[in-house]
């Protein structure tokens, strides 16, 4: 035993469960997962704030399936279905050796075969909130028996507009109850629901929010536009691991990634445009190695669990701020290391001070490399004329101490 409690023997967990993980490699717990785990088999309430690419999936994933083993109901609620479903999986490799049985209810899938589960006494309810009010207005499921709800992502089940949803979930269970919130911030709304809902929770803060992931190199390409594809090009002639693309609309997605397939590389797309099977098999394939790039936008961004992505390449600067941070956390995930790249239009300067002053860090800046020439499909940048590999733009700095794969990309100071 490691006395500096590297390993999961301390935390309370019981010998059959210890015995999977060992069997599953997992020997070393996160910081979240050392903090959160003994806190919540003693059964006290949570907020665990961190980043994404944690290990929050175990940290409340050990918990729930201890509980369910001495016969006690648990539900876990998640924004989107992908996550969902990585989340069931996660439960039931541990789970499934120890006769756990659970549910998933998301939307996109046949309701008569969600009824069909929660008929065989699922001791664990993983789902997304509207599928489980249509589940509850049908009354096919109760909690009334439910003893651990985990709120996995809070704030974005808060972005994406779940509030009425939540509180109708919340409302429909025990006030006896075990409750785990998890998010990667702490906007006033999970403030209320905490005081509202939670008797006395524990709070568990890993890395203060807008913390990014240890092992992410990260780099910035000021580009017109009408030049994203062209750099696309390049940078994907360069990298020949995984790369996950994210576009700001839906719209984008479809675009980027019908551009990826004509330069001849396998690409799928995933938005919420898409049904669920087209999803599960973007998702599954970029796994698998069936699609090398996977084109998503923010909605699903923090569904991805994929180890390996070796480049994260942002074509569009999200929305918000913050889901730059869940973006780059696709990289770099359990201890490994990986890159980050972003487009941005001269335009877009305030978007990037924002992330630098949410990261506390300036994103080092490189130069255009010389672009591939033009395809009869693409719209001619406005900027035609002016050589690529010596454009700038003044009043950004440069990279310090940045290692670009790329000889001569990188900005001389």
């Amino acid at each position: 035993m490691n006395p500096n409690g590297s390993n999961f023997y301390n935390l309370g967990i019981a010998p059959n469960i210890i015995t999977i993980l060992n069997k599953l490699k997992f020997i070393t717990p996160t910081p979240i997962q050392l903090k959160s785990i003994p806190q919540a088999i003693e059964g006290k309430d949570l907020i665990g704030i961190a980043q994404t690419g944690t290990g929050k999936t175990l940290a409340f994933g050990i918990p729930i399936l201890q509980s369910a083993l001495r016969g006690k109901l648990g539900l876990i609620v998640l924004p989107t279905r992908e996550l969902a479903l990585q989340v069931n999986e996660v439960i039931q490799k541990i789970g499934g050796m120890l006769g756990v049985k659970t549910a998933v209810l998301i939307g996109g899938e046949y309701i008569g075969y969600q009824i069909k589960m929660l008929r065989h006494n699922p001791q664990i309810i993983i789902g997304t909130p509207g599928r489980i009010i249509d589940h509850l207005d049908q009354k096919t499921v109760s909690f009334k028996s439910m003893a651990m709800l985990v709120l996995d992502e809070a704030d974005r089940m808060l972005d994406m507009g779940f509030a009425p949803q939540l509180k109708k979930i919340l409302n429909a269970l025990p006030r006896e109850r075990q409750t785990m919130l998890f998010s990667a911030t702490m906007p006033q709304e999970i403030v209320k629901i905490a005081q509202t809902h939670m008797k006395l929770p524990v709070r568990v803060e890993i890395a203060p929010p807008g913390t990014t992931v240890d092992k992410v190199t990260q780099e910035l390409f000021f580009v017109q536009k009408n030049d994203k594809p062209r750099l696309l090009e390049k940078l994907l002639g360069e990298y020949r691991g995984s790369v996950l693309v994210f576009s700001r609309t839906k719209f984008g997605a479809k675009k980027i990634s019908a551009k990826i397939r004509s330069l001849g590389y396998t690409a799928a797309e995933l938005h919420s445009n898409r049904s669920l099977s087209q999803r599960k098999d973007a998702l599954e394939g970029f796994k698998n190695g069936k699609y090398r790039i996977l084109v998503a936008t923010d909605i699903v961004a923090r569904g991805i669990d994929v180890q390996g992505i070796e480049l994260v390449l942002n074509y569009d600067l999200p929305q918000s701020s913050d889901d730059y941070v869940h973006r780059i956390g696709r990289t770099a995930r359990a201890g490994g290391i990986g890159h980050a790249i972003s487009f941005a239009t001269p335009e877009q300067k305030k978007d990037v001070r924002d992330i630098e002053r949410l990261i506390r860090s300036a994103l080092p800046l490189s130069q255009l490399p010389e672009l591939p020439p033009a395809r009869f499909m693409e719209t001619p940048s406005f900027h035609k004329g002016t050589p690529h590999s010596s454009r700038s733009f003044r009043g950004f700095r440069g990279s310090r101490g940045h290692h670009s794969k790329r000889s001569g990309f990188q900005k001389k100071r």
